[in-house]
C-alpha cells in the first residue's frame, strides 16, 4: 500500500453535513461530476486515506471535521437513477462515467476552522481551497497542511 494521502472534501451542509455522516457512521460520497475529481477517486484514493470535511456555502464556510476513506472507487449509482439530482443520461452502465467512494466519520472538530482563518495562515496559502477560482469539491491536502489544520484544533499531527 502506498503512503496515506490527505484530502479536503466539500459538501453543502443542507445537502450533506458532518452531522449526517456522524449519525450514519459510513456513507457513500457521491454526486461528484467533475473529471478531475473522478480521476482522483479512480487513480489516487486509497482505503485508509484521511479527508477534511469542509462545509461549503455555509456561514461560515470551513473545515468541520475528519473522515476516512473506507472503499476503493466504484460506479456512482446516482448517475443511473433518473430520480437523482446527479442523474447522467449519457453515462452508460457498461462504462460508467462517474465514481464514488465510501467514507467513515472520524471526528468533529471542537470548532469550525473558517476559510477566512485559513487564508490568514501563510503556510496554508497553497491549499486548493484558498485558491481563487478553485471550484473542485475534492482536492489533495499535503501532510504539512493536514498537520497545521489539526494543530489549529489542538490535535496531534497523526493518530
Amino acid at each position: 500500500m502506498d503512503k496515506m494521502k490527505y484530502w479536503l472534501m466539500k459538501s453543502e451542509p443542507d445537502t450533506y453535513s458532518i452531522d449526517d455522516l456522524e449519525r450514519e457512521g459510513v456513507n457513500m460520497w457521491e454526486g461528484c461530476r467533475n473529471y478531475t475529481v473522478r480521476n482522483f477517486f479512480r487513480d489516487q484514493f486509497q482505503i485508509g486515506d484521511r479527508a477534511l470535511f469542509y462545509h461549503s456555502n455555509a456561514e461560515p464556510s470551513g473545515i468541520v471535521g475528519e473522515m476516512e476513506v473506507v472503499s476503493l472507487a466504484y460506479p456512482d449509482p446516482t448517475q443511473f437513477d433518473p430520480a437523482s439530482d446527479y442523474f447522467d443520461p449519457k453515462s452508460p452502465r457498461e462504462i460508467p462515467r462517474w465514481l464514488a467512494v465510501d467514507v467513515r466519520f472520524r471526528r468533529r472538530y471542537p470548532r469550525i476552522i473558517p476559510l477566512a482563518e485559513i487564508r490568514t495562515i501563510p503556510e496554508l496559502g497553497a491549499m486548493g481551497v484558498v485558491q481563487r477560482g478553485q471550484r473542485l469539491s475534492v482536492m489533495p491536502v499535503t501532510p504539512e497542511e493536514m498537520r497545521i489544520i489539526r494543530a489549529l484544533v489542538g490535535l496531534p499531527a497523526e493518530d
